[in-house]
């Protein structure tokens, strides 16, 4: 898979998800074996860029190559703007956000919104693109809703207008994400375009992403929600595309190590107080599904110091660990 000057290690990228693919976050799954990562979205709006959150979005500081920054907005001539702001801070490859279903972006006629109003896509795409010298690439979805779908129309003015690589998320605007990621769509789009595209949607297991692979054409995969509380799946995906068998899941001991590793990352990347508190629902999709979990999430959710919160962590998996020995 490659975005330009590129060559990604694989052909699994870990999805952009605002308040989710933070540094820590991003750095974890390129461990666990994503071949790139992109960035929570970042705003087109100059007056923003300065604020704290912003400007913890677009640290990329000792990442992984390449830096994938995600932007949003829906002016062209910000858009570019803030294209180039990022570039001069160090990102590598810009992409371009047509995918976002929230209200309050599509309410600014940003994110999906844009699919309805096609020149104006062709005017941020034309400007992004002509505004910096590293790659640009676009996420969007089969359009506003099921009686407007032009992902076809929007990955061909994509590519004339230079795009390096377009990502289609298998949902309109008006699933959310409801119902179940259609394919049909990404694999007409592939057979129309001759840019590198990129499949979203539903990809939570190595089957999954083999079949959606193979019936779209796709040149990689995006994964999104189900690496939320398991980065790991980016390894478990490698390992059976190269070899048709499964790694074994992760152990109780292998999970509290990577859970541990990712809060002592937060609290260093945010702070003792916010990152106590974005840990809380990460610490919430690790412990999903284990023995009394729901009893622990509880508990740890009400805790304020970042000692009180690995203490309990430590606790919850350990407990873990004795019962699987005792088993075994």
């Amino acid at each position: 898979m490659r975005i330009g000057p590129y060559e990604l290690p694989n052909n699994l990228i870990l999805a952009p998800m605002a308040g989710v693919t933070d540094r820590p976050f991003r750095q974890l799954c390129r461990q666990l074996g994503a071949g790139m990562a992109v960035s929570e979205m970042v705003s087109a709006n100059s007056l923003l860029w300065g604020s704290e959150k912003t400007q913890r979005r677009a640290n990329h500081s000792g990442e992984t190559e390449p830096k994938s920054v995600q932007i949003a907005g829906a002016n062209p001539q910000l858009m570019a703007d803030a294209a180039r702001h990022n570039a001069d801070q160090g990102a590598q490859i810009i992409d371009i956000n047509m995918g976002c279903p929230a209200k309050k972006i599509c309410n600014v006629m940003a994110g999906s919104a844009l699919l309805k109003d096609e020149p104006l896509v062709q005017q941020i795409v034309t400007a992004v693109v002509k505004a910096v010298n590293i790659p640009v690439t676009l996420k969007i979805r089969t359009g506003w809703d099921s009686s407007n779908k032009n992902a076809i129309t929007v990955a061909r003015i994509a590519e004339q207008a230079g795009i390096a690589a377009l990502t289609i998320h298998g949902r309109t605007r008006a699933d959310q994400y409801n119902g179940d990621a259609e394919y049909d769509t990404i694999a007409e789009v592939k057979r129309q375009i001759h840019i590198p595209l990129i499949a979203n949607g539903d990809i939570t297991s190595p089957e999954k992403a083999r079949f959606v692979l193979e019936y779209t054409g796709a040149d990689a995969v995006m994964i999104g929600r189900a690496a939320q509380g398991r980065p790991w799946i980016f390894r478990e995906i490698n390992y059976f595309l190269q070899t048709g068998q499964h790694l074994p899941e992760p152990g109780p001991r292998e999970v509290r190590d990577i859970l541990v590793g990712h809060l002592h990352n937060l609290y260093e990347f945010y702070g003792e107080y916010a990152g106590v508190r974005i840990a809380r629902k990460h610490i919430s999709w690790y412990s999903k599904g284990h023995p009394h979990g729901a009893i622990f999430r509880q508990a740890i959710n009400r805790v304020e110091s970042s000692n009180e919160q690995l203490v309990m962590t430590h606790e919850f998996f350990d407990n873990l660990i004795s019962r699987e020995e005792l088993a075994a």
